[in-house]
Parts: structure tokens; C-alpha cells; sequence
């Protein structure tokens, strides 16, 4: 058995459930934070057999796309003369999937 996590856009988790629902999967949707943009997140955890892995990534590649957005970097704070730097278009969305190998797994 493996678990796959992967961590989505908040833009994408709701096209990716119906996709897993629509599949015959069970996940478990837990709300996260990026780190860079601080933006929203969700992190699904799938719960499968080794030979569904390679359904449910792709499922997840299907359902989730990168895309740009322009932000502004925050300026430092000590700093009143500090100019705003322009905005930057970065890459966002897409997923982050990590496969695990489960060594035990009980459904109550």
C-alpha cells in the first residue's frame, strides 16, 4: 500500500475531488499554507493499492495546472525609505506529490 500526498492550490482542490470521487478514490482534504506566496493550499492524502499509483498521479496531473501570477514582493519593514519593488510574475499551481510506502493501515 502507498499513500500519496500532494499539496494543490486551493484554485485546483475542487476540480481534483471530483476527479478522485469520479475515479472510485477516497481522500482525506486537509486545509495548508504555501510558504512563498503564502497563499492557500490543500493537501490531499490517497490512500492506494502500489498498482493504482500511477492512476491517481495522473488523475492529480490532470486536474491541477501551473500557471502565472503577478505579485509584489514585500518591501522590508525596518526600512521607511524603502521603494516597493515592481511587480514579478511567478509561477503558481500545479501539485506536489510525494509517494509513500505504507507499512501498516487499519479502517475502523
Amino acid at each position: 500500500m502507498r499513500l500519496v500526498i500532494a499539496v494543490v492550490q486551493d484554485k485546483d482542490s475542487g476540480r481534483l475531488a471530483a476527479e478522485l470521487v469520479k475515479r472510485g478514490y477516497r481522500a482525506t482534504k486537509l486545509a495548508s499554507t504555501g510558504g512563498f506566496l503564502k497563499a492557500g493550499n490543500t493537501t490531499f492524502l490517497i490512500g492506494v493499492e502500489n498498482d493504482q499509483v500511477d492512476n491517481v498521479v495522473d488523475c492529480i496531473r490532470h486536474s491541477c495546472r501551473a500557471r502565472e501570477q503577478v505579485v509584489t514582493p514585500f518591501a522590508p519593514v525596518g526600512n521607511v525609505e524603502a521603494v516597493m519593488p515592481a511587480p514579478i510574475a511567478v509561477q503558481v499551481g500545479g501539485a506536489t506529490v510525494f509517494v509513500l510506502d505504507v507499512e501498516h493501515f487499519e479502517h475502523f
